[in-house]
């Protein structure tokens, strides 16, 4: 098997042989051409060939395009920009959407022309013609329907508005899966392998209202997907998630983002086979603070307890998007501890 064909193997819990690897890489890529965030952001041949040099020096099985969390929030008219050179774009000035007439300004969704839309789909079919076939390509349609309204409305106005005008968060949801849904079928037509998205703001919500507010707009947002598409979606909800991993499997996601509070042996325990998992190592107090000896030891041992787990649906991969300070050889530690474990992962 090549690479594209391993992740999809493991994706689906097929003999696969050995572990896929697919750390999320994404402004870590830059640092290879020398790029500033704003020009890996705002470039397109710039970020294809961040991606593409970080490939070549590790040899993933996945890569991952993403540039950062508000290219649907600018699409719909938010306000985005840079700190500074090395800052990922982020929302400036007030939300744009706090009445029902804000919400009715924005256009619909056409992912050929609006905000930096059209700049990632030309970043995805370079990064697709220079790999060819033989790697996995994972594309971050950005964020889920809750995380995305909190982008337009403010998270603070948002976290109120869930109880006092519930009614006109999910207006705004409506309008949020619609963006989401047209930016992620752009990206299979672009040569996805994968269609990522985020929604780490619900988990902020609590059990409850998570499952009364956020997971039903993602489990309407995958079904929408995935009647166009066969790609797999992927949910990816920071930090320990432990208590709404269960409705987050009934989203009908194909794989989970874990992060790295979550021990991937009780992640295991309660997907019970229904999705893949995607981690799980910690990627600053590992990945980029500790040494290449820690990263070999806490990879095998990760992989030791997927092993233990009876764990088949699994790519290797950090918990969360890695550190721009990550250094070359923890890197390097970290492909060599899954090359290593190879066959003894257990299929």
């Amino acid at each position: 098997m090549n690479s594209r064909e391993l992740v999809k193997a493991a994706l689906t819990g097929k003999e696969a042989g050995r572990v896929p690897t697919g750390p999320l890489a994404v402004h870590y890529c830059a640092r290879f051409v020398g790029a500033t965030l704003r020009q890996y952001t705002l470039n397109p041949v710039v970020l294809a060939q961040s991606v593409v040099s970080y490939y070549r020096r590790f040899l993933p099985d996945a890569v991952w395009v993403s540039a950062d969390t508000w290219v649907n929030a600018q699409a719909m008219g938010a306000e985005v920009g840079f700190s500074d050179e090395n800052q990922p774009a982020g929302g400036t000035g007030q939300p744009c959407v706090r009445t029902l007439a804000d919400l009715d300004r924005i256009p619909p969704p056409d992912p050929q022309v609006q905000g930096r839309w059209p700049l990632m789909l030309e970043a995805l079919k370079r990064i697709r013609k220079e790999l060819g076939d033989e790697v996995f390509i994972v594309a971050c349609f950005d964020q889920y329907p809750f995380s995305l309204a909190s982008e337009l409305m403010g998270l603070n106005q948002i976290m109120l508005a869930v109880v006092e005008e519930r009614d006109f968060v999910k207006r705004v949801m409506d309008r949020c899966l619609e963006y989401g849904a047209a930016y992620a079928l752009a990206l299979a037509q672009a040569g996805a392998d994968m269609l990522s998205g985020g929604d780490s703001p619900a988990g902020l919500l609590g059990p409850r209202l998570y499952r009364a507010i956020a997971q039903p707009f993602e489990k309407r947002l995958i079904e929408t997907i995935k009647a166009e598409t066969e790609l797999p979606v992927s949910l990816h909800i920071c930090g320990d998630a432990r208590p709404i991993l269960a409705d987050m499997v009934d989203t009908g996601a194909d794989v989970l983002e874990i992060d790295y509070p979550v021990p991937i042996d009780e992640a295991f325990k309660i997907c019970d086979g229904e999705v893949a998992l995607w981690g799980n190592l910690d990627p600053v107090g590992v990945l980029a603070q500790g040494t290449p000896t820690t990263v070999y030891q806490k990879t095998i041992e990760l992989l030791e307890c997927v092993h233990r787990s009876g764990g088949k649906k699994f790519v290797l991969s950090s918990g969360c998007t890695l550190a721009v300070e990550t250094p070359e050889e923890n890197l390097d530690a970290f492909f060599a501890a899954a090359r290593d474990f190879g066959k003894s992962f257990g299929r």
